[in-house]
C-alpha cells in the first residue's frame, strides 16, 4: 500500500531536518563507513541482511537512520530523538517521513538517503524500496536513485545555462543536477504524487523549480530551453489485462513510441543551440538494424541526432528484467504469468530484441542540414560522460559546418589520453595492425592504415593536416589529394570523437 508523499507545508520543520541531517553527517561516504564494504555490495543486490547486521543494536546516527529508511525496520523513537535532535520523532511524524507500528515504535513513510557526485552531496525522498516493503511495488511508486537516473545524471553535458527543463522528474533527481549550472528550472511529471516527492526532495535541498503536471512537454507549450534532460518513461510493457502499469517506467503507449513521440516533439521546445539528452529503448524485429529503426525517430525533426546504443537484450532477458524490477522475483507468485505475458507480446508483435542507448540532441543554431550519428558503444566508458558529450557535440557540429578544405587546413593535435598499439608477429620489421587507444570519454579503439597512421604520429598542433600529407606523398611517392582524400575519413572519425582535437 502507499502511503501519502511527505508535508512541505512547515518550512521550519524542513530547515531543522535540514541541519539534522547535515550535523549528523547522513552522506553516502558516512554511509558507506558505517556499513562496510560487504554490506554495501549486498545493498546494490538488494540483499538487506548484510546491513542489518552491520548496524544492529547500533545507537550511531548514520546507522539509525539507514535501518528507519533505506532497511524499512521499525525504530524507537528515543533513538530518533537523539539521532535528529532538533526534528525528532515528532516532527518526522508531522513531516509524514514515518508513522507508527502496532508496537509504539516508528516505520519509514518513504525513503530518504543521501546521494552524491565527487562535487556536491543531497538527501533524496522517495518511496520505499521493494527491499524496504518485502513485496511488490504498488503501480503509483516513486522510484528515488536508480541505475536508470544515475546514467542520465552522467551523460547529461553540463554548460552553464539560462533555462533548463527535467521532463519525467520522479523525485527531482536530475532538477538537482541542474540547479548546479541553470538559472530556471522546470520540471514535469504526470504523477501528482511524483511531483509531491520532488517538491519535498528540492526544498529539503533548498533547490527552486517550477514544478508542471502533465504528461511529457505538455506543461510547457510555447517555452524553450537551453537544456532538456529526460530519464522518460521508456519501458516496452504489454498491453494485456493483468499486467501492471508502473507510472515511472511506463508511459501508457505500445512499443517505443512514446520516445519516438518526445523526439519529434522536441525542436520546437530548444532554443537554437539549445541541447536535450534522454534515455531510450527500442524494439528490434528479425533482421532489423538498429540504426534504421532509431535513424527514422529524427527524419525531418530539424535537430542534430547523437545516438549511442549500450545494450541489446534478448526478448526474454528483458522480460525478466522488468518483472525483476517491479518487485515480482523468480518463484514468487505472479511471476511466470507476467514474463509470459511480456513473450507472448514480442512474440505477437515480430519482436527479437531490445536496445537500450543514450540519445543527445541539439538544435542547429543556422538552418544547415542536421547531422545523425548512431554508433554502438557497449564497453565502459568515462564518469561522468557529459564533458565528452559536450565536446562531441561541438566537434561533430564543426565538422558539419565546414568541408573538407577547412579540415585539412586545421593544425590537428594528439589528445593527451590517447595512446597507440602496434601489434605483429615477433621478428616481423612491420606491425600488422596499427590502432590508437582512447583513455577516456568513450574509450574508442580506431585501426589506422599507414597513411593514417603517418599523419596521427604527426599531429602535435604545428602543421595542419594539410601539411603533413604533402609530407607523407613525398615519402610515399603519391599524389598529395590522393593522400587527402585516403586520410580524410580517418581524420574526420578522430576528431568527431575527440582523439584529435
Amino acid at each position: 500500500m502507499s502511503l501519502p508523499p511527505p508535508s512541505v507545508e512547515d518550512p521550519s520543520l524542513l530547515a531543522d531536518l535540514r541541519a539534522d541531517l547535515g550535523e549528523v553527517g547522513y552522506t553516502v561516504d558516512a554511509l558507506a563507513q558505517v556499513l562496510g564494504p560487504v554490506a554495501v555490495a549486498a545493498l546494490h543486490r538488494e540483499q538487506p541482511l548484510p546491513a542489518l547486521r552491520a548496524t544492529q543494536g547500533s545507537s550511531d546516527p548514520v546507522a539509525v537512520l539507514c535501518r528507519l529508511f533505506a532497511l524499512g525496520s521499525a525504530v524507537r523513537r528515543e533513538l530518533l530523538d537523539a539521532a535528529l535532535p532538533r526534528l525528532g520523532a515528532t516532527g518526522l511524524l508531522r513531516l509524514g517521513l514515518v508513522v507508527d507500528d502496532a508496537e509504539g515504535r516508528l516505520v519509514a513513510a518513504c525513503d530518504l538517503r543521501p546521494y552524491a557526485t565527487e562535487q556536491e552531496s543531497w538527501w533524496v525522498v522517495s518511496d520505499r524500496s521493494e527491499m524496504a516493503t518485502g513485496g511488490p511495488l504498488p503501480t503509483d511508486h516513486v522510484l528515488g536513485i536508480g541505475g536508470a537516473s544515475t546514467t542520465l545524471a552522467s551523460w547529461a553535458p553540463r554548460p552553464r545555462v539560462e533555462r533548463a527543463l527535467d521532463i519525467g522528474t520522479g523525485s527531482g533527481v536530475q532538477v538537482l543536477h541542474l540547479a548546479g549550472h541553470a538559472a530556471y528550472l522546470a520540471a514535469t511529471d504526470v504523477s501528482q504524487r511524483a511531483l509531491a516527492f520532488a517538491r519535498f526532495t528540492l526544498a529539503l535541498n533548498g533547490v527552486d523549480a517550477q514544478l508542471r503536471a502533465g504528461s511529457l512537454l505538455e506543461p510547457v507549450a510555447g517555452e524553450q530551453f537551453d537544456l532538456v534532460v529526460s530519464n522518460p518513461p521508456f519501458v516496452i510493457t504489454p498491453r494485456r489485462t493483468g499486467v501492471p502499469l508502473y507510472e515511472y517506467r511506463d508511459g501508457g503507449r505500445a512499443g517505443d513510441t512514446l520516445v519516438a513521440g518526445l523526439v519529434r516533439g522536441l525542436r520546437e521546445h530548444l532554443r537554437p543551440g539549445g541541447t536535450a539528452q534522454l534515455l531510450a529503448n527500442w524494439e528490434l524485429r528479425a533482421g532489423e538494424d538498429w540504426t534504421e529503426h532509431v535513424g527514422a525517430w529524427f527524419a525531418g525533426s530539424g535537430l542534430d541526432a547523437w545516438v549511442v546504443q549500450r545494450e541489446e537484450q534478448d526478448v526474454a532477458d528483458y522480460a525478466e528484467t522488468w518483472t525483476r524490477d517491479g518487485g515480482h522475483q523468480p518463484g514468487s507468485a505472479g511471476f511466470e504469468e507476467l514474463y509470459a505475458a511480456w513473450l507472448d507480446d514480442f512474440a505477437e508483435r515480430g519482436v527479437e530484441r531490445l536496445g537500450f542507448g543514450v540519445v543527445t540532441l541539439r538544435r542547429p543554431r543556422t538552418g544547415r542540414e542536421p547531422w545523425l550519428d548512431l554508433m554502438d558503444v557497449r564497453g565502459p566508458v568515462a564518469s561522468p560522460m557529459g564533458p565528452t558529450v559536450l565536446a562531441g557535440l561541438e566537434a561533430r557540429t564543426w565538422l558539419a559546418e565546414h568541408g573538407e578544405a577547412e579540415l585539412l587546413d586545421t593544425p590537428w593535435q594528439v589528445a593527451d589520453d590517447v595512446t597507440e598499439d602496434r601489434i605483429g608477429r615477433p621478428g616481423d620489421p612491420d606491425p600488422q595492425v596499427i590502432q590508437v587507444r582512447q583513455g577516456g570519454g568513450l574509450r574508442r579503439t580506431v585501426r589506422l592504415d599507414t597513411l593514417a597512421a603517418g599523419l596521427v604520429g604527426a599531429c602535435d598542433g604545428e602543421l595542419t593536416a594539410r601539411q603533413l600529407c604533402a609530407g607523407l606523398a613525398v615519402l610515399t611517392e603519391q599524389p598529395a589529394d590522393q593522400v587527402e582524400q585516403a586520410v580524410l575519413p580517418t581524420l574526420r572519425e578522430l576528431v568527431k570523437d575527440g582523439l584529435l582535437r
